[in-house]
């Protein structure tokens, strides 16, 4: 590119403009790109940021691989729990007793899902222990029937720490009566609070030992609940674990309990970045229509230009520079208020839900309550190229009718 027409495409888009309408519509495909750009950048941080929060909080609670047994029993688990471990990937192993129950106290009735552990091999599997908000969970101690709640269960029951609630199983003892559930009073030793209302309103943690008495298993467990080294490679290991187990045994991994949703919000992610990126096509027409008023009113100059021996190519450029710094310009902006705004999203949206009075999640719809961030700057890379990219295609018309002028038509009534 020849300085001349560097310097004339930077001097018109510096210019002041005999129409002001074109600096206005300027302006504004200036803006549309800075917007566009930074809506995509700030959406595509919020994505990353709740599928990495869901996924540490459910791992959080939650082990990365589990083996189960067909019906839901298994006996003789003390080998496999060995074989499990030998696994290089598997850093921690524990059985566990999983079963469906009705907690009572006073007048509420709340269903549970009733996980039985060993306290002490529990807290290298899981997070649990350190979400404990009262209580430890070193306090279910065998036989001493103590019960770790939900936070949100313990508040629809209306239960506080050392009261009693009633656990109902549905096996039970055959009677003249019928069928009898078993019935067992609970001590609360306990109330955790992970942030995902799945377990805070349903899971209820017990001793396994005093799970096995609940639920009639005798010395048998519901599965063996592990830990990876390294969480990605959980269905690998799971289908290596799948060679070595007995009939009937199976290894489930994280990705396979949660695939549909982790596959939704890939999708939505997507869809996100096709819909936003409509907001910078937007803004790119804004620029062929900038440019195309551009060109109509620089006629004269153009023609004084050809005639002093610029060539059509040359008048492209000039036209293709004006573009290019109008959607450069936005990118940038785009781009800087977009990474602002990303880093800053504990910040800014609790200030707007406080100024509003609204809550923009709502814990029982959308698992987390705090909007999460996690700003790529790949990502943002991509946006920009993307943008730069659209706002090039977007000169190449205009600039080229640009060089289609005709000198004499141009000047004839000049």
């Amino acid at each position: 590119m020849q300085p001349y027409e560097l310097f004339i495409g930077l001097r018109y888009t510096r210019a002041k403009r005999r129409n002001h309408f074109i600096s206005f519509i300027s302006l504004i495909s200036m803006l549309g790109m800075g917007l566009g750009v930074m809506a995509l950048i700030v959406v595509l941080s919020v994505m990353n940021g709740f599928q990495k929060e869901i996924r540490a909080r459910m791992l959080g609670a939650s082990p990365h691989l589990e083996v189960v047994a067909d019906g839901g029993r298994m006996e003789n688990w003390q080998p496999l729990l060995g074989t499990v471990l030998h696994h290089p990937q598997v850093s921690a192993a524990a059985p566990y007793v999983a079963g469906q129950g009705m907690l009572s106290f006073g007048q509420s009735v709340q269903g549970v899902m009733v996980r039985g552990i060993d306290p002490e091999r529990e807290t290298a599997i899981t997070d649990l222990s350190n979400n404990i908000k009262a209580g430890k969970l070193t306090d279910l101690r065998s036989t001493e029937f103590g019960i770790v709640l939900g936070s949100d269960l313990a508040r629809a029951l209306g239960v506080r720490m050392g009261e009693k609630v009633m656990l109902i199983a549905p096996q039970g003892s055959i009677t003249p009566a019928g069928m009898m559930p078993r019935v067992k009073q609970f001590r609360v030793v306990g109330i955790f609070e992970i942030g995902m209302a799945p377990y805070d309103n349903s899971l209820a943690l017990v001793n396994i030992n005093d799970a096995q008495k609940l639920f009639q298993l005798g010395d048998a467990v519901t599965g063996i609940s592990t830990k990876l080294r390294e969480i990605d490679k959980a269905p690998d290991v799971a289908s290596e674990l799948q060679n070595q187990l007995p009939q009937g045994l199976y290894a489930n991994d994280w990705t396979h309990q949660n695939s549909n949703y982790f596959k939704a919000v890939q999708m939505e992610k997507k869809m996100m970045f096709i819909i936003l990126s409509l907001i910078v096509a937007v803004a790119a027409f804004n620029i062929v229509s900038t440019l195309v008023m551009a060109v109509t009113d620089k006629q004269a100059d153009i023609a004084i230009l050809r005639t002093l021996g610029a060539s059509p190519r040359s008048i492209m450029k000039i036209f293709m520079v004006q573009g290019v710094i109008i959607g450069l310009t936005g990118t940038l902006l785009g781009c800087f208020f977009g990474i602002l705004l990303a880093l800053n999203l504990n910040v800014v949206v609790p200030f707007i839900e406080h100024l509003f009075g609204v809550q923009f999640l709502a814990k029982d719809v959308y698992y987390i309550s705090e909007l999460p961030s996690d700003l790529r700057y790949t990502e943002v890379a991509t946006v920009a190229g993307l943008s730069f990219i659209i706002s090039i295609l977007a000169t190449l018309y205009p600039s080229w009718r640009a060089s289609k002028t005709q000198p004499a038509e141009a000047l004839r009534y000049e």
